[in-house]
């Protein structure tokens, strides 16, 4: 079924959906259909509501829930177009399906580090999952310096897991090649494309800029070799399909408590070079460092210090992983000694250049962090953005020099002492 075969009427508003839920009633009742097998104290409720919750921009959520909210579930519904602006952006509805199977997948590798996905439903492009309600959105624990110990080893252990199980030293050739195809997805990756790789190098009029920076941006719209190095890690996301990367592996998508971590909305994954993921996931910890420095008026050390060791310690988990996995490759000549070291080198150089894209993007890009816009005023916000800003551009221009986590972690503190 094509996207103009679910419109009512073609020359309709961008409201009128055919499989769209039409009221409360509707989600519940598909809420309780789908997870009458997984979640029977959930089916059987007698009386259920619905919240919806999230930004609202691109999709619907909702949480279905009892009035006590002791059961409940999540119901995601996408349109084919961007929520907030219409039928002027579209999006193809292959994202929904592609999230639904990306989370089958990471639930395959981490049960316990993303929600459970009870049920997706291909005609209603919809998503029935695990309510996480219990955990808060890991930029909200940032600004408030949550102690969060096993952060590191968590996401360390997902991308280890994820990564690996996706790429050619784990799977059979002929199923690698078919899950590269199956995971196409190129409206989503062309937001990233734009918004990661061209906006925010340019003067773009999508980018959002604070005015005391605007003198450093122009700098770096004129900086030609860093431009050459951003086309260089552009292409390798555009034709590297080493394995399937979440594709949006920010903190926003990461939610905890100090004993649990989730990742969620995996709705940009696709086959792409393992690096992206872990330098997305790095850049996170680095923007909250940045801002750290300037919150509350003063640096905060100790935690300053806690978000670089959650980085030495996501990447130590994740190459300690990756390589007891690797010696078990079905293929003969990946198990070679000393495969797996090249690939973490060559992951790392990858990983450090595109968590200096990350940086710079969510300083001068559309789409900035919390932590950095939560510095009240404008001049101390600016010496946190400019950190950012000059740490993102070394890590690209120097991504082959840093050549092990030692080296890049001493780079890490000397922009942020």
């Amino acid at each position: 079924m094509t996207v103009q075969d679910t419109l009512v009427d073609t020359s309709a508003p961008a409201t009128s959906i055919a499989y769209q839920f039409l009221d409360d009633a509707d989600v519940i009742a598909f809420a309780r259909l789908h997870v009458a097998d997984q979640y029977p104290a959930f089916a059987q409720a007698a009386a259920l509501q619905v919240e919806e919750i999230g930004d609202g921009n691109i999709n619907y959520v909702y949480r279905v829930c009892t009035p006590d909210r002791l059961a409940s579930v999540i119901v995601k519904q996408g349109l084919p177009w961007v929520r907030i602006i219409g039928e002027s952006w579209p999006l193809s509805l292959v994202r929904v399906r592609i999230e639904a199977e990306t989370l089958a997948f990471e639930a395959e590798c981490a049960a316990d580090l993303v929600p459970a996905l009870y049920h997706f439903d291909d005609a209603r492009s919809a998503i029935v999952m695990e309510d996480i309600g219990d955990h808060r959105n890991l930029r909200h624990a940032f600004i408030e310096k949550a102690a969060l110990p096993f952060l590191g080893e968590h996401m360390g252990r997902f991308l280890a897991t994820t990564l690996y199980r996706s790429s050619d030293l784990a799977l059979d050739a002929h199923d690698k090649k078919a899950r590269v195809a199956r995971f196409i997805n190129p409206d989503q990756c062309k937001i990233t494309e734009d918004l990661f790789f061209l906006d925010p190098f340019c003067d773009h009029e999508r980018n959002s800029i604070n005015p005391a920076l605007r003198s450093d941006a122009e700098a770096l719209w004129s900086d030609q070799q860093l431009k050459v190095e951003v086309a260089e890690l552009k292409l390798r996301f555009l034709s590297t399909p080493e394995a399937l990367l979440h594709g949006d592996l920010h903190a926003g998508s990461i939610f905890v408590r100090e004993d649990s971590t989730k990742i969620i909305d995996p709705e940009f994954a696709f086959f792409g070079p393992a690096g992206f993921d872990i330098g997305s996931w790095m850049a996170g910890l680095w923007l909250a460092a940045c801002a750290h420095t300037e919150l509350e008026a003063g640096a905060n050390k100790g935690y300053i210090e806690q978000l670089c060791a959650h980085a030495v310690t996501s990447w130590e988990a994740f190459a300690t992983q990756y390589q007891a996995q690797a010696v078990t490759s079905i293929d003969a000549s990946f198990a070679v000694a000393g495969v797996a070291e090249r690939c973490l080198q060559r992951m790392l150089s990858d990983a450090i250049g595109y968590a200096g894209c990350e940086l710079v993007r969510r300083t001068l890009g559309l789409a900035h962090v919390l932590e950095l816009e939560s510095i009240s005023e404008e001049g101390a916000r600016a010496k946190a953005e400019r950190r950012a800003l000059a740490l993102g551009r070394e890590l690209i221009l120097q991504r082959h020099a840093l050549s092990d986590m030692v080296v890049l972690d001493a780079t890490i503190r000397r922009h942020l002492s």
